[in-house]
């Protein structure tokens, strides 16, 4: 099939493929590199992270977590002007010292070798990394699983998360008897959602180890599941490069297929999938952006955040902000947590 009515068009998974192993100069390690990494073993598990330090001395402690089918590469644009405002035109004030690990069983952190490592371990598992990097009070941000994650890390550790910020809140749409014209609209995006678009999670969320040996074994099935998301899940006018470069694409393709992650990533969605819209408690607060998975008003997302600080409906953007509107969420993150600083 040459559109997209069933997944990703073979001309342009051929397209892809032929670019990865011909042009693609795999550079984004040393993109990556440019920033401090570590790895720690908390639970008896390797993990790895990114620690950018701000000049600013009173700088916030910030970590920050990514999703599927994502990475740590999707902050490098936002880690410069997060540590260090005062070099990108902001405001000192505003500065962060930012932690960024990659989610067990992705990326360089080690894959888990028994069950029980869902979005509570994990948070858990960062409130731990974030004391012992010094860090007595700090704020949590995400997006997909790592809105999943930020979410339980401001329930396991009240007494040190101050705030946490989202930009995907997944709540129930439909809830109420008078829906406005935007509730109406998520709700009939959730149900189509629900109709073509939730097949993937499925099968992760049921039988990641059987996936995981066709990706893992075939480049272009790996690129083409996760390309396909990348259409999906971006605020395009069709194609997924009008929203990111096929540089960022295959960056991301790459951290997966050079990783071998495609099983251990999925297995979040086994652990965990269940968990997604429990209630957050915790100082809150959601950017929506408007080519998301879920898009829900403020009232709605007050059923689920019961302590909703920030709430800002975006004019552009997807699932992807770090990658798609870094500028907008970097001000988006800004401007909450001056509300703890």
């Amino acid at each position: 099939m040459d559109d997209w009515s069933q997944g990703l068009p073979l001309t342009y998974a051929q397209e892809l493929c032929r670019s990865w192993a011909e042009d693609y100069d795999f550079g984004f390690a040393e993109r990556l590199n440019v920033f401090p990494q570590y790895r720690d073993t908390i639970d008896g598990l390797g993990l790895h992270f990114l620690h950018v330090r701000s000049p600013e001395p009173d700088a916030f402690p910030l970590v920050l977590t990514h999703g599927w089918p994502g990475s740590v590469l999707e902050f490098l644009e936002v880690l410069g002007p997060l540590t260090d405002p005062r070099a990108h035109g902001g405001d000192p004030a505003d500065a962060f010292h930012v932690v960024a690990p990659s989610l067990p069983g992705y990326g360089w952190s080690d894959k888990p070798s028994t069950t029980g490592w869902g979005v509570t371990r994990t948070a858990r598992a960062w409130d731990t990394l974030m004391v012992s990097l010094g860090y007595e009070r700090y704020g949590a941000q995400g997006g997909d699983w790592g809105s999943a994650v930020s979410a339980v890390l401001g329930e396991v550790a009240p007494e040190r998360v101050a705030g946490v910020h989202l930009n995907l809140g997944s709540v129930a749409a439909g809830t109420f008897d008078d829906p406005t014209p935007a509730e109406l609209a998520n709700l009939e995006a959730e149900k189509e959602m629900q109709r073509t678009g939730r097949g993937y999670s499925a099968v992760q969320a049921t039988r990641p180890q059987t996936l995981g040996y066709g990706l893992t074994d075939s480049p272009a099935g790996q690129a083409a599941w996760i390309a396909e998301k990348f259409w999906a899940w971006t605020d395009n006018d069709g194609h997924p490069e009008d929203a990111l470069s096929r540089q960022t694409i295959l960056d991301e393709i790459s951290v997966y297929w050079f990783t071998a992650s495609a099983a251990s990533s999925a297995r979040l969605y086994w652990e965990s999938f269940a968990n997604f819209r429990d209630k957050v408690t915790a100082p809150s607060g959601l950017s929506v952006y408007p080519r998301d998975i879920t898009r829900p008003s403020r009232r709605e997302a007050e059923l689920r955040f019961t302590d909703l600080r920030w709430f800002e409906a975006l004019p552009r953007g997807g699932h992807f902000a770090a990658l798609e509107q870094p500028e907008s969420l970097v001000a988006q993150v800004r401007g909450f947590f001056r509300l703890f600083r």
